[in-house]
């Protein structure tokens, strides 16, 4: 099997398709792969060091303000297709699949017009520009939430979930918090507001700082690396210290591990981190993101609210007292976090890879 394979711009994005090409991988050894990025997108730093051959192209995304840079986004568009179909033909590939981002929409509509299947996968609940628009001529397309499917025709869309949930549930960790100093034998709140921190949840976690510090449950902020500064400072200069149950740290390199030993999430509402805590059954506080494409962290969140597998504070509501509350009904109420955990589980699609995996051999010829 040859697969390309094009996904941009974040790694919600990127890490759906390095998962299923490690599902592929695991069933034909010799399958190869050929991986088309942007040179602006966060995939320039990821694929590489995964050893799959990386090339990229150059888009950008429209303005939505009449612009003269939407003149210059067209022909930069039309451009990477012309490119792309050199790509195409010189790779030869099976199937050409899409996991959104601007530069997936090049790549894809080349593949469609040289006649070559291709499959897109929506993450979101709510579809992305780059996806419905190539949607009508896509042969298959795979979704992680059942509300996606009303953006596609449904005779070619099939719920398959994320592939990044199959890989995390798969993972085994030997992670211990006594790593940073801490207890594991007591409960732990993770918070974590992505890679580069989030400041609503960092202040909320600031303000919450003084009861927290009495509880018997531990807390541990990921502030962010360029973040974490400010964060001491303001902590200092509030006169607030940090009780032996709480850690706040600038980044953790291994998410998922650390996830695993967690008792609740606090995270944004972002697919990648709906996958991995879904298919970990870990009860979760929902902040979605207010910044992002069509809302859909919003809508995302509310899919796993309406199962019964998280809680959702909006961030105009988020605050110290609404972050507490949050935790302390579920790290003080053992019957409902078991619960959360197993609607959570309930949720989450654990083979999603083998199910993607199934989905691009029935497309090729």
């Amino acid at each position: 099997m040859k697969v390309m394979l094009s996904g941009g711009g974040t790694g919600g994005h990127i890490y759906p398709a390095l998962a299923l090409a490690d599902v592929i991988k695991q069933k034909e050894p010799d399958a190869e792969f050929m991986y088309v990025g942007s040179f602006r997108g966060v995939e320039k730093n990821i694929v590489p060091k995964t050893g799959i051959p990386f090339k990229q192209l150059h888009v950008q995304g429209f303005s939505r303000s009449l612009s003269m840079t939407n003149f210059k986004t067209v022909w930069l568009f039309l451009k990477a297709v012309s490119q792309a179909k050199k790509i195409i033909k010189d790779f030869q590939p099976d199937v050409v699949v899409g996991t959104g981002g601007y530069v997936s929409g090049a790549v894809l509509y080349a593949a469609q017009q040289l006649g070559i299947p291709t499959v897109i996968h929506e993450q979101n609940s709510v579809a992305g520009v780059t996806n419905k628009f190539l949607a009508r001529k896509a042969t298959k397309i795979g979704i992680a939430f059942p509300d996606a499917k009303a953006f596609f025709p449904a005779e070619k869309t099939e719920l398959i979930g994320n592939p990044r949930a199959q890989e995390v549930a798969n993972m085994t960790s030997d992670f211990l918090w006594k790593t940073y100093g801490l207890s594991d034998d007591k409960k732990t709140l993770l918070i974590f507001g992505g890679s580069q921190g989030a400041p609503a949840i960092n202040l909320a976690t600031l303000e919450a700082i003084p009861e927290f510090n009495k509880r018997n449950y531990q807390v541990v902020l990921v502030a962010g690396p360029k973040r974490i500064d400010n964060f001491m400072r303001l902590l200092k200069e509030q006169g607030k210290t940090l009780s032996d149950n709480i850690k706040v740290l600038p980044y953790i390199d291994n998410m998922p591990a650390v996830m695993q030993k967690a008792s609740v999430l606090v995270s944004r509402a972002g697919a990648t981190s709906i996958a991995e805590l879904t298919a970990l059954g870990l009860p979760s506080i929902l902040v979605p993101s207010p910044f992002v494409t069509g809302d859909h962290q919003t809508k995302n969140a509310k899919s796993l609210v309406d199962a019964g597998a998280a809680l959702s504070i909006k961030e105009p509501d988020l605050n110290g007292q609404s972050l507490v509350k949050a935790a302390d009904v579920l790290l003080e109420n053992d019957a409902q976090a078991q619960a959360m955990e197993g609607q959570s589980k309930k949720v989450g699609i654990t083979d999603a890879g083998d199910r993607f995996y199934n989905l691009l051999k029935s497309v090729i010829k």
